[in-house]
């Protein structure tokens, strides 16, 4: 297998002027699935840094107070601390809209006040496109003296409220707003990526990239830059230590960094006409799928993504696409709703009129019946490639808002039948089957040692199994629910197709507001990425 034929070339990747690698190989992947997992190791990993040591990190939402343990340390708590015992700690949050818009804008100021305070330095940061957002979610932390123990961590999990849920789907005691329908406490599933190796330092050129972009940190909001100045907020990015060089090879695994940005003005000095790798690299992936793409996603909007879908399944008559999407939109309301409804509508019409019998759509609830939120960013294709990350699949993620992914594929074939499902002699290989099998598992209530996994190695059989499993639920759910419940967690997802009369304003505030498109107008007229 040669790694072009699946990862993106300098030539695809068309954006010379950033000093990020076309891949690295010699890497460390490891998936950390739930919130719980993913604080509980960043905790343990962030007290072992001594003076000296970096510790960068980018974020959608971060809130001061959200306990990374069931007793602390808090988010302030843990990276104060490390500024406080001379760690490095840079950091850069979107500056967010108002929180009467149930965004985060005083949680982010207050997280990034606080850090400054005690040694740190956190940028609000609001260089994106007019109704954009940062929306990477990155933590590296480098060791120059010991670069064997460097690790980062990337993926869809925010410092924030409602993320530290665990396999039990409770949710978070200390819980964002939502829907009325995922409760008090709203089950969060979620899923981020440890890496070690020569990518920790790629992802360390993407923070050092937008840190020393000379484009003023608001430049877009003459208000917003009036209240920075008359509280004295740092605008001013000081400058990074010297980069270390990257870490040794210490794995199997091959990782290609894949990002979004905007085509924006000013320009991005690292990326003058944006970059949209993500849409690119998936776009490779995609059609070079045969039996099987897997996809966990909290929203899957697009009829531009839909279609890179349905395409897929139409020159592949043997593909099957499964997809594990939250059940209801995190909002409500007359107005918020029926646009966050009609994309995933929209998009999932067009798979299903591509191939009605291969397209397996899913949500999530826990042993009590409440739905949970999937906010989880993971594909799988053919159990070959996989990729986890903090883009989903819409244009927004694709196009405007800034995101950061990391597509892996492991040099470690993996030697249980079919070996290669794809047929292309590629193999399946280790890391990408085992992401499938580990989350498979605990949607079906498997041995989470992989005990029962017999039916779930061949795509066909896999597609069976999962399907039937959640059409036993649903029946359940049906009847009453009388008698044992059935295995699993998984019930087929029924969107619900709203009335003409509200399709006619929520079609256009759907690609207008929700989704928009950050492309050049170029690529825009001739359909590309």
């Amino acid at each position: 297998m040669a790694m072009s034929d699946w990862f993106l070339t300098a030539q695809e990747r068309a954006n010379p002027v950033s000093e990020l690698p076309v891949w690295t190989t010699g890497n460390l992947a490891e998936p950390v699935i739930h919130g719980a997992a993913y604080f509980d190791r960043l905790v343990s990993e962030v007290e072992a840094l001594r003076a000296g040591d970096h510790l960068f990190f980018t974020d959608w939402r971060g809130d001061p107070d959200q306990r990374m343990r069931p007793d602390g340390p808090t988010v302030v708590q843990l990276f104060a601390q490390a500024a406080q015992r001379g760690v490095v700690v840079k950091g850069l949050i979107w500056r967010s809209h108002l929180d009467a818009l149930s965004y985060s804008e005083a949680e982010n100021r207050d997280l990034s006040e606080a850090i400054c305070a005690a040694g740190g330095e956190v940028l609000l940061d609001q260089r994106v496109r007019r109704g954009g957002s940062h929306h990477q979610k990155l933590v590296v932390l480098r060791h120059p003296g010991a670069p064997q123990r460097d690790i980062a961590f990337v993926g869809g999990i925010d410092l924030c409220h409602s993320r530290r849920d665990d396999a039990e789907h409770r949710g978070d005691p200390q819980a964002v707003a939502m829907s009325a329908r995922y409760g008090a406490h709203p089950p969060w599933h979620d899923v981020q990526l440890a890496v070690r190796g020569p990518v920790v330092g790629a992802l360390d050129t993407t923070f050092r990239e937008r840190w020393t972009d000379p484009m003023p940190l608001d430049s877009e909001n003459p208000l917003a830059y009036l209240r920075d100045r008359l509280r004295g907020a740092d605008l001013s990015p000081d400058p990074l230590p010297d980069q270390p060089a990257d870490p040794p090879p210490c794995g199997p695994h091959q990782i290609q960094v894949l990002r979004t940005y905007p085509a924006v003005r000013p320009r991005y000095s690292f990326a003058p006409d944006g970059e949209r790798t993500v849409a690119r690299g998936y776009t490779k992936a995609v059609r070079r799928a045969r039996r099987l793409i897997y996809l966990e996603d909290q929203y899957l909007w697009s009829t531009e993504v839909a279609e890179l879908f349905a395409t897929a399944l139409r020159e592949q008559p043997d593909l099957h696409l499964v997809a594990v999407v939250p059940r209801h939109p995190d909002v409500d309301g007359r107005l918020a709703l029926p646009p966050n409804m009609v994309g995933r509508e929209q998009a999932l019409s067009l798979c299903q009129q591509a191939a009605r019998d291969r397209v397996h759509v899913f949500d999530v609830e826990n042993h009590e019946g409440t739905p949970v939120y999937v906010h989880a960013k993971v594909c799988v294709v053919d159990d070959v490639w996989a990729s986890v990350g903090s883009d989903n699949f819409n244009r927004r993620s694709w196009t405007h808002d800034s995101e950061l992914s990391c597509a892996v594929l492991d040099e470690t074939r993996d030697e249980r039948a079919p070996v290669d499902p794809g047929g292309l002699g590629d193999g399946a290989r280790v890391f990408a089957r085992d992401l499938r099998l580990r989350l498979w598992r605990e949607h079906l209530d498997r041995d989470p040692d992989g005990g029962e996994d017999g039916d779930l190695l061949d795509p066909a059989a896999a597609v069976a199994a999962i399907t039937a499993a959640a059409d036993a639920l649903q029946r359940w759910h049906d009847a009453g629910r009388v008698g044992p419940r059935p295995p699993g967690r998984l019930r087929p997802h029924q969107p619900e197709r709203l009335p003409w009369r509200t399709r006619i304003w929520a079609l256009p505030a759907y690609r207008l507001v929700y989704d928009p498109d950050g492309r050049p107008l170029q690529a825009r007229r001739a359909g590309t990425w």
